[in-house]
């Protein structure tokens, strides 16, 4: 049996093959036998199958064993020498557990029940019985007591009839990884096939990146000049589709083309991880595979500046991905920020165009989701490419050049003297971060449009997504707490103009430290399932997380007739008049709204009467609204 593993083990991806393995395989596998012995002689067990190191994929590891039971699935993970049942250990079957629930379509209807041997922990009792969930709390053994608890664990669980071992077995896998999972993968050398196949959204996000691939491997072959824009909803896979045409060897001969985003934490955060997964894949140093991944992702701010700075100097790239393209610097907000007088859009184009052959810039953008004064947004690039750059080849799809109708789009007409290629896959409109809600980006949408009737049915039809909603912080954490499970991922999330969330302890002016709150685990101060700082839209912004309990201050509130936006200067909030910066307050809860995967807790303050800035009324006025659109409140 170790001899079959080995063989296994050589041949795939995920495992690099060591004598500390092989001596840990020995083990299991005389301890599981002799296990199964002792259940054999005290029941009938002609339905039970054994499997050995089945593969996670989104996880890029192995379950050491899995038992079709009747009607249950245990996954058992083995410590060899464990003499204690570690939380990090625990949470890792648990998650295992949770990725068959929710990506193996086998496992669909099964009770799934995580089992930790530590073989030389003590002897523990089994949790109470909850049958709330499928995925059942994890259980404990150790080498003398794991067939008693196979044993319980069938009796406990029973079904029907076991699942067939080699349908289980071949059972559809639809994985849907986080960013920095699918980062990671990617530079592990990967494709978005591959670490991406979930529901309809696996094909949305793949003819939208073979498109852009298409159309680089074009304008390469052809000498052209060509910007790309990649248009969609919130987590569709905008950032995913960019990464993937970044990392695809096929259409770089020396160098990776370059991810270029002007999103601060999300280039702190992916290097962070990619760095941290490099050097647990290569076992380099911290500081070497820091330097080895600094190129992959870059702030563009810096790339620009650079660039800027040597006029005459070609970039060493023919291919540029420009994330939160939307989000580029106007000429005002360049001008005051490094004395450049012209827009981001502007520079980036004449920098690429000092290619004598061929170079493509892939904007990748995010609609309705600019948030900061200075964002240029679309029709700053409209601009520049009528202006000078009217030899560039645009490809759009037709949904964008829709846009010009709200003044949000491209160009306030389409240009006759611009070159322009309609391309329908360029826009993704399957989410992909939610796998549960794929109405969330709707709902999210008619709750900021105001309609409050279309609010209420798409919520209904989110029966697999929960949202609720509590005037208590610490209900709201609890919340959080209680549908947190394995290392899935908890976050408060709150307004940048909320300054008032800070009488309760909650300082959206604080610099997040974002690295360790997205990356590091639950048992870490500075992470964020700590439920201590929030992050504000600047910070999560491209990324996500599992669980978010979103802080809604007293910056957005409904009023009868639309939004009052406001902002707190000084002693007081102020009305926020300007027709742009009320968008942006809209677009900031459009962002925090549409972070959370699985689910999301909204928590609005009761308020006091002993201070002015925080109004029972004002809130009350937000909670009265949240309830009209369908939140139910505990």
């Amino acid at each position: 049996m170790v001899g079959r593993l080995t063989t296994c083990a050589s041949e795939s991806h995920f495992f690099q093959q060591l004598h500390t393995q092989t001596s840990s395989w020995l083990q299991q596998t005389e301890i599981l036998q002799n296990a199964l012995r002792q259940a054999v002689a005290s029941t009938e067990t002609e339905s039970w199958s054994v499997l050995l190191e089945y593969p996670i994929p989104r996880r890029g590891k192995r379950i050491d064993t899995v038992l079709l039971l009747p009607g249950c699935v245990l996954v058992i993970e083995f410590k060899c020498g464990a003499t204690s049942y570690e939380r990090s250990a625990l949470a890792q079957v648990e998650d295992y557990c949770l990725d068959l629930r929710d990506f193996h379509r086998e496992s669909r209807n099964l009770v799934i029940v995580p089992l930790l041997v530590a073989t030389d922990g003590p002897q523990t009792d089994v949790p109470t019985e909850d049958d709330t969930d499928q995925v059942r709390q994890a259980w404990c053994a150790n080498k003398e007591d794991l067939a008693e608890k196979v044993l319980l664990c069938s009796s406990k669980c029973r079904g029907e009839s076991s699942p067939e071992r080699d349908r289980w077995n071949g059972g559809e896998y639809l994985p849907t990884p986080t960013i920095i999972e699918a980062a990671q993968a990617l530079y592990a050398g990967h494709n978005v096939r591959e670490i991406s196949r979930c529901h309809a959204g696996v094909d949305n996000l793949t003819e939208t990146s073979d498109a852009v691939i298409q159309l680089v491997d074009e304008a390469r072959v052809q000498a052209r000049k060509l910007i790309c824009f990649v248009t969609g909803i919130p987590g569709a896979g905008k950032t995913l589709a960019g990464l993937n045409v970044v990392h695809n060897h096929s259409l770089h001969q020396d160098d990776l083309g370059v991810f270029l985003s002007g999103n601060g934490p999300l280039v702190r955060v992916l290097t962070e991880a990619l760095a941290r997964d490099h050097r647990a894949r290569t076992k380099s140093t911290l500081t070497e595979s820091k330097r080895r991944v600094g190129t992959f992702v870059q702030n563009v701010h810096r790339f620009i500046g650079e660039y800027f700075a040597q006029p005459d100097r070609v970039p060493a790239d023919h291919v540029v991905v420009f994330d939160e393209a939307q989000r580029a610097w106007n000429v005002e907000q360049s001008l005051r920020k490094f004395k450049r007088n012209f827009s981001e859009p502007q520079i980036m184009l004449e920098v690429m165009d000092r290619h004598s052959d061929w170079s493509v810039i892939v904007a990748l953008v995010g609609m309705g989701q600019e948030i900061n004064t200075g964002e240029a947004g679309l029709g700053e690039w409209g601009r520049a490419l009528v202006g000078q750059f009217r030899h560039w080849l645009v490809a759009v799809s037709p949904e964008l050049l829709l846009r010009q109708e709200d003044g949000q789009g491209l160009f306030p007409a389409v240009p006759a003297e611009t070159a322009i290629r309609k391309v329908p896959s360029l826009h993704l409109n399957v989410t992909l971060r939610s796998f549960k809600g794929q109405q969330l980006s709707e709902f999210v949408n008619a709750v900021l449009t105001q309609d409050v009737k279309l609010a209420r049915t798409l919520l209904r039809n989110l029966d697999q997504y929960p949202i609720a909603m509590t005037r208590s912080l610490e209900g709201a954490r609890q919340w959080l707490r209680n549908h947190q499970r394995g290392t899935r991922r908890t976050g408060l999330v709150a307004s940048s103009g909320g300054r008032r969330l800070l009488a309760y302890g909650l300082d959206v002016t604080t610099d997040l430290d974002v690295e360790n709150w997205f990356l590091n685990s639950k048992n870490d101060v500075r992470s964020s399932f700590f439920l201590e700082v929030p992050a504000t839209e600047f910070g999560i912004q491209g990324l996500e997380l599992d669980w978010a309990g979103l802080c809604w201050d007293g910056d957005l509130v409904p009023q009868h007739d639309g939004w009052l936006c406001r902002k707190f200067r000084g002693t007081s909030w102020q009305q926020v008049r300007d027709e742009q910066s009320q968008h942006y307050v809209i677009n900031k809860y459009r962002v925090l709204l549409t972070r959370a995967r699985e689910g999301m807790v909204i928590w609005v303050p009761s308020g006091s009467t002993q201070d002015s800035t925080r109004v029972p009324e004002t809130y009350d006025k937000i909670a009265v609204y949240l309830k009209s659109c369908g939140v139910p409140e505990f």
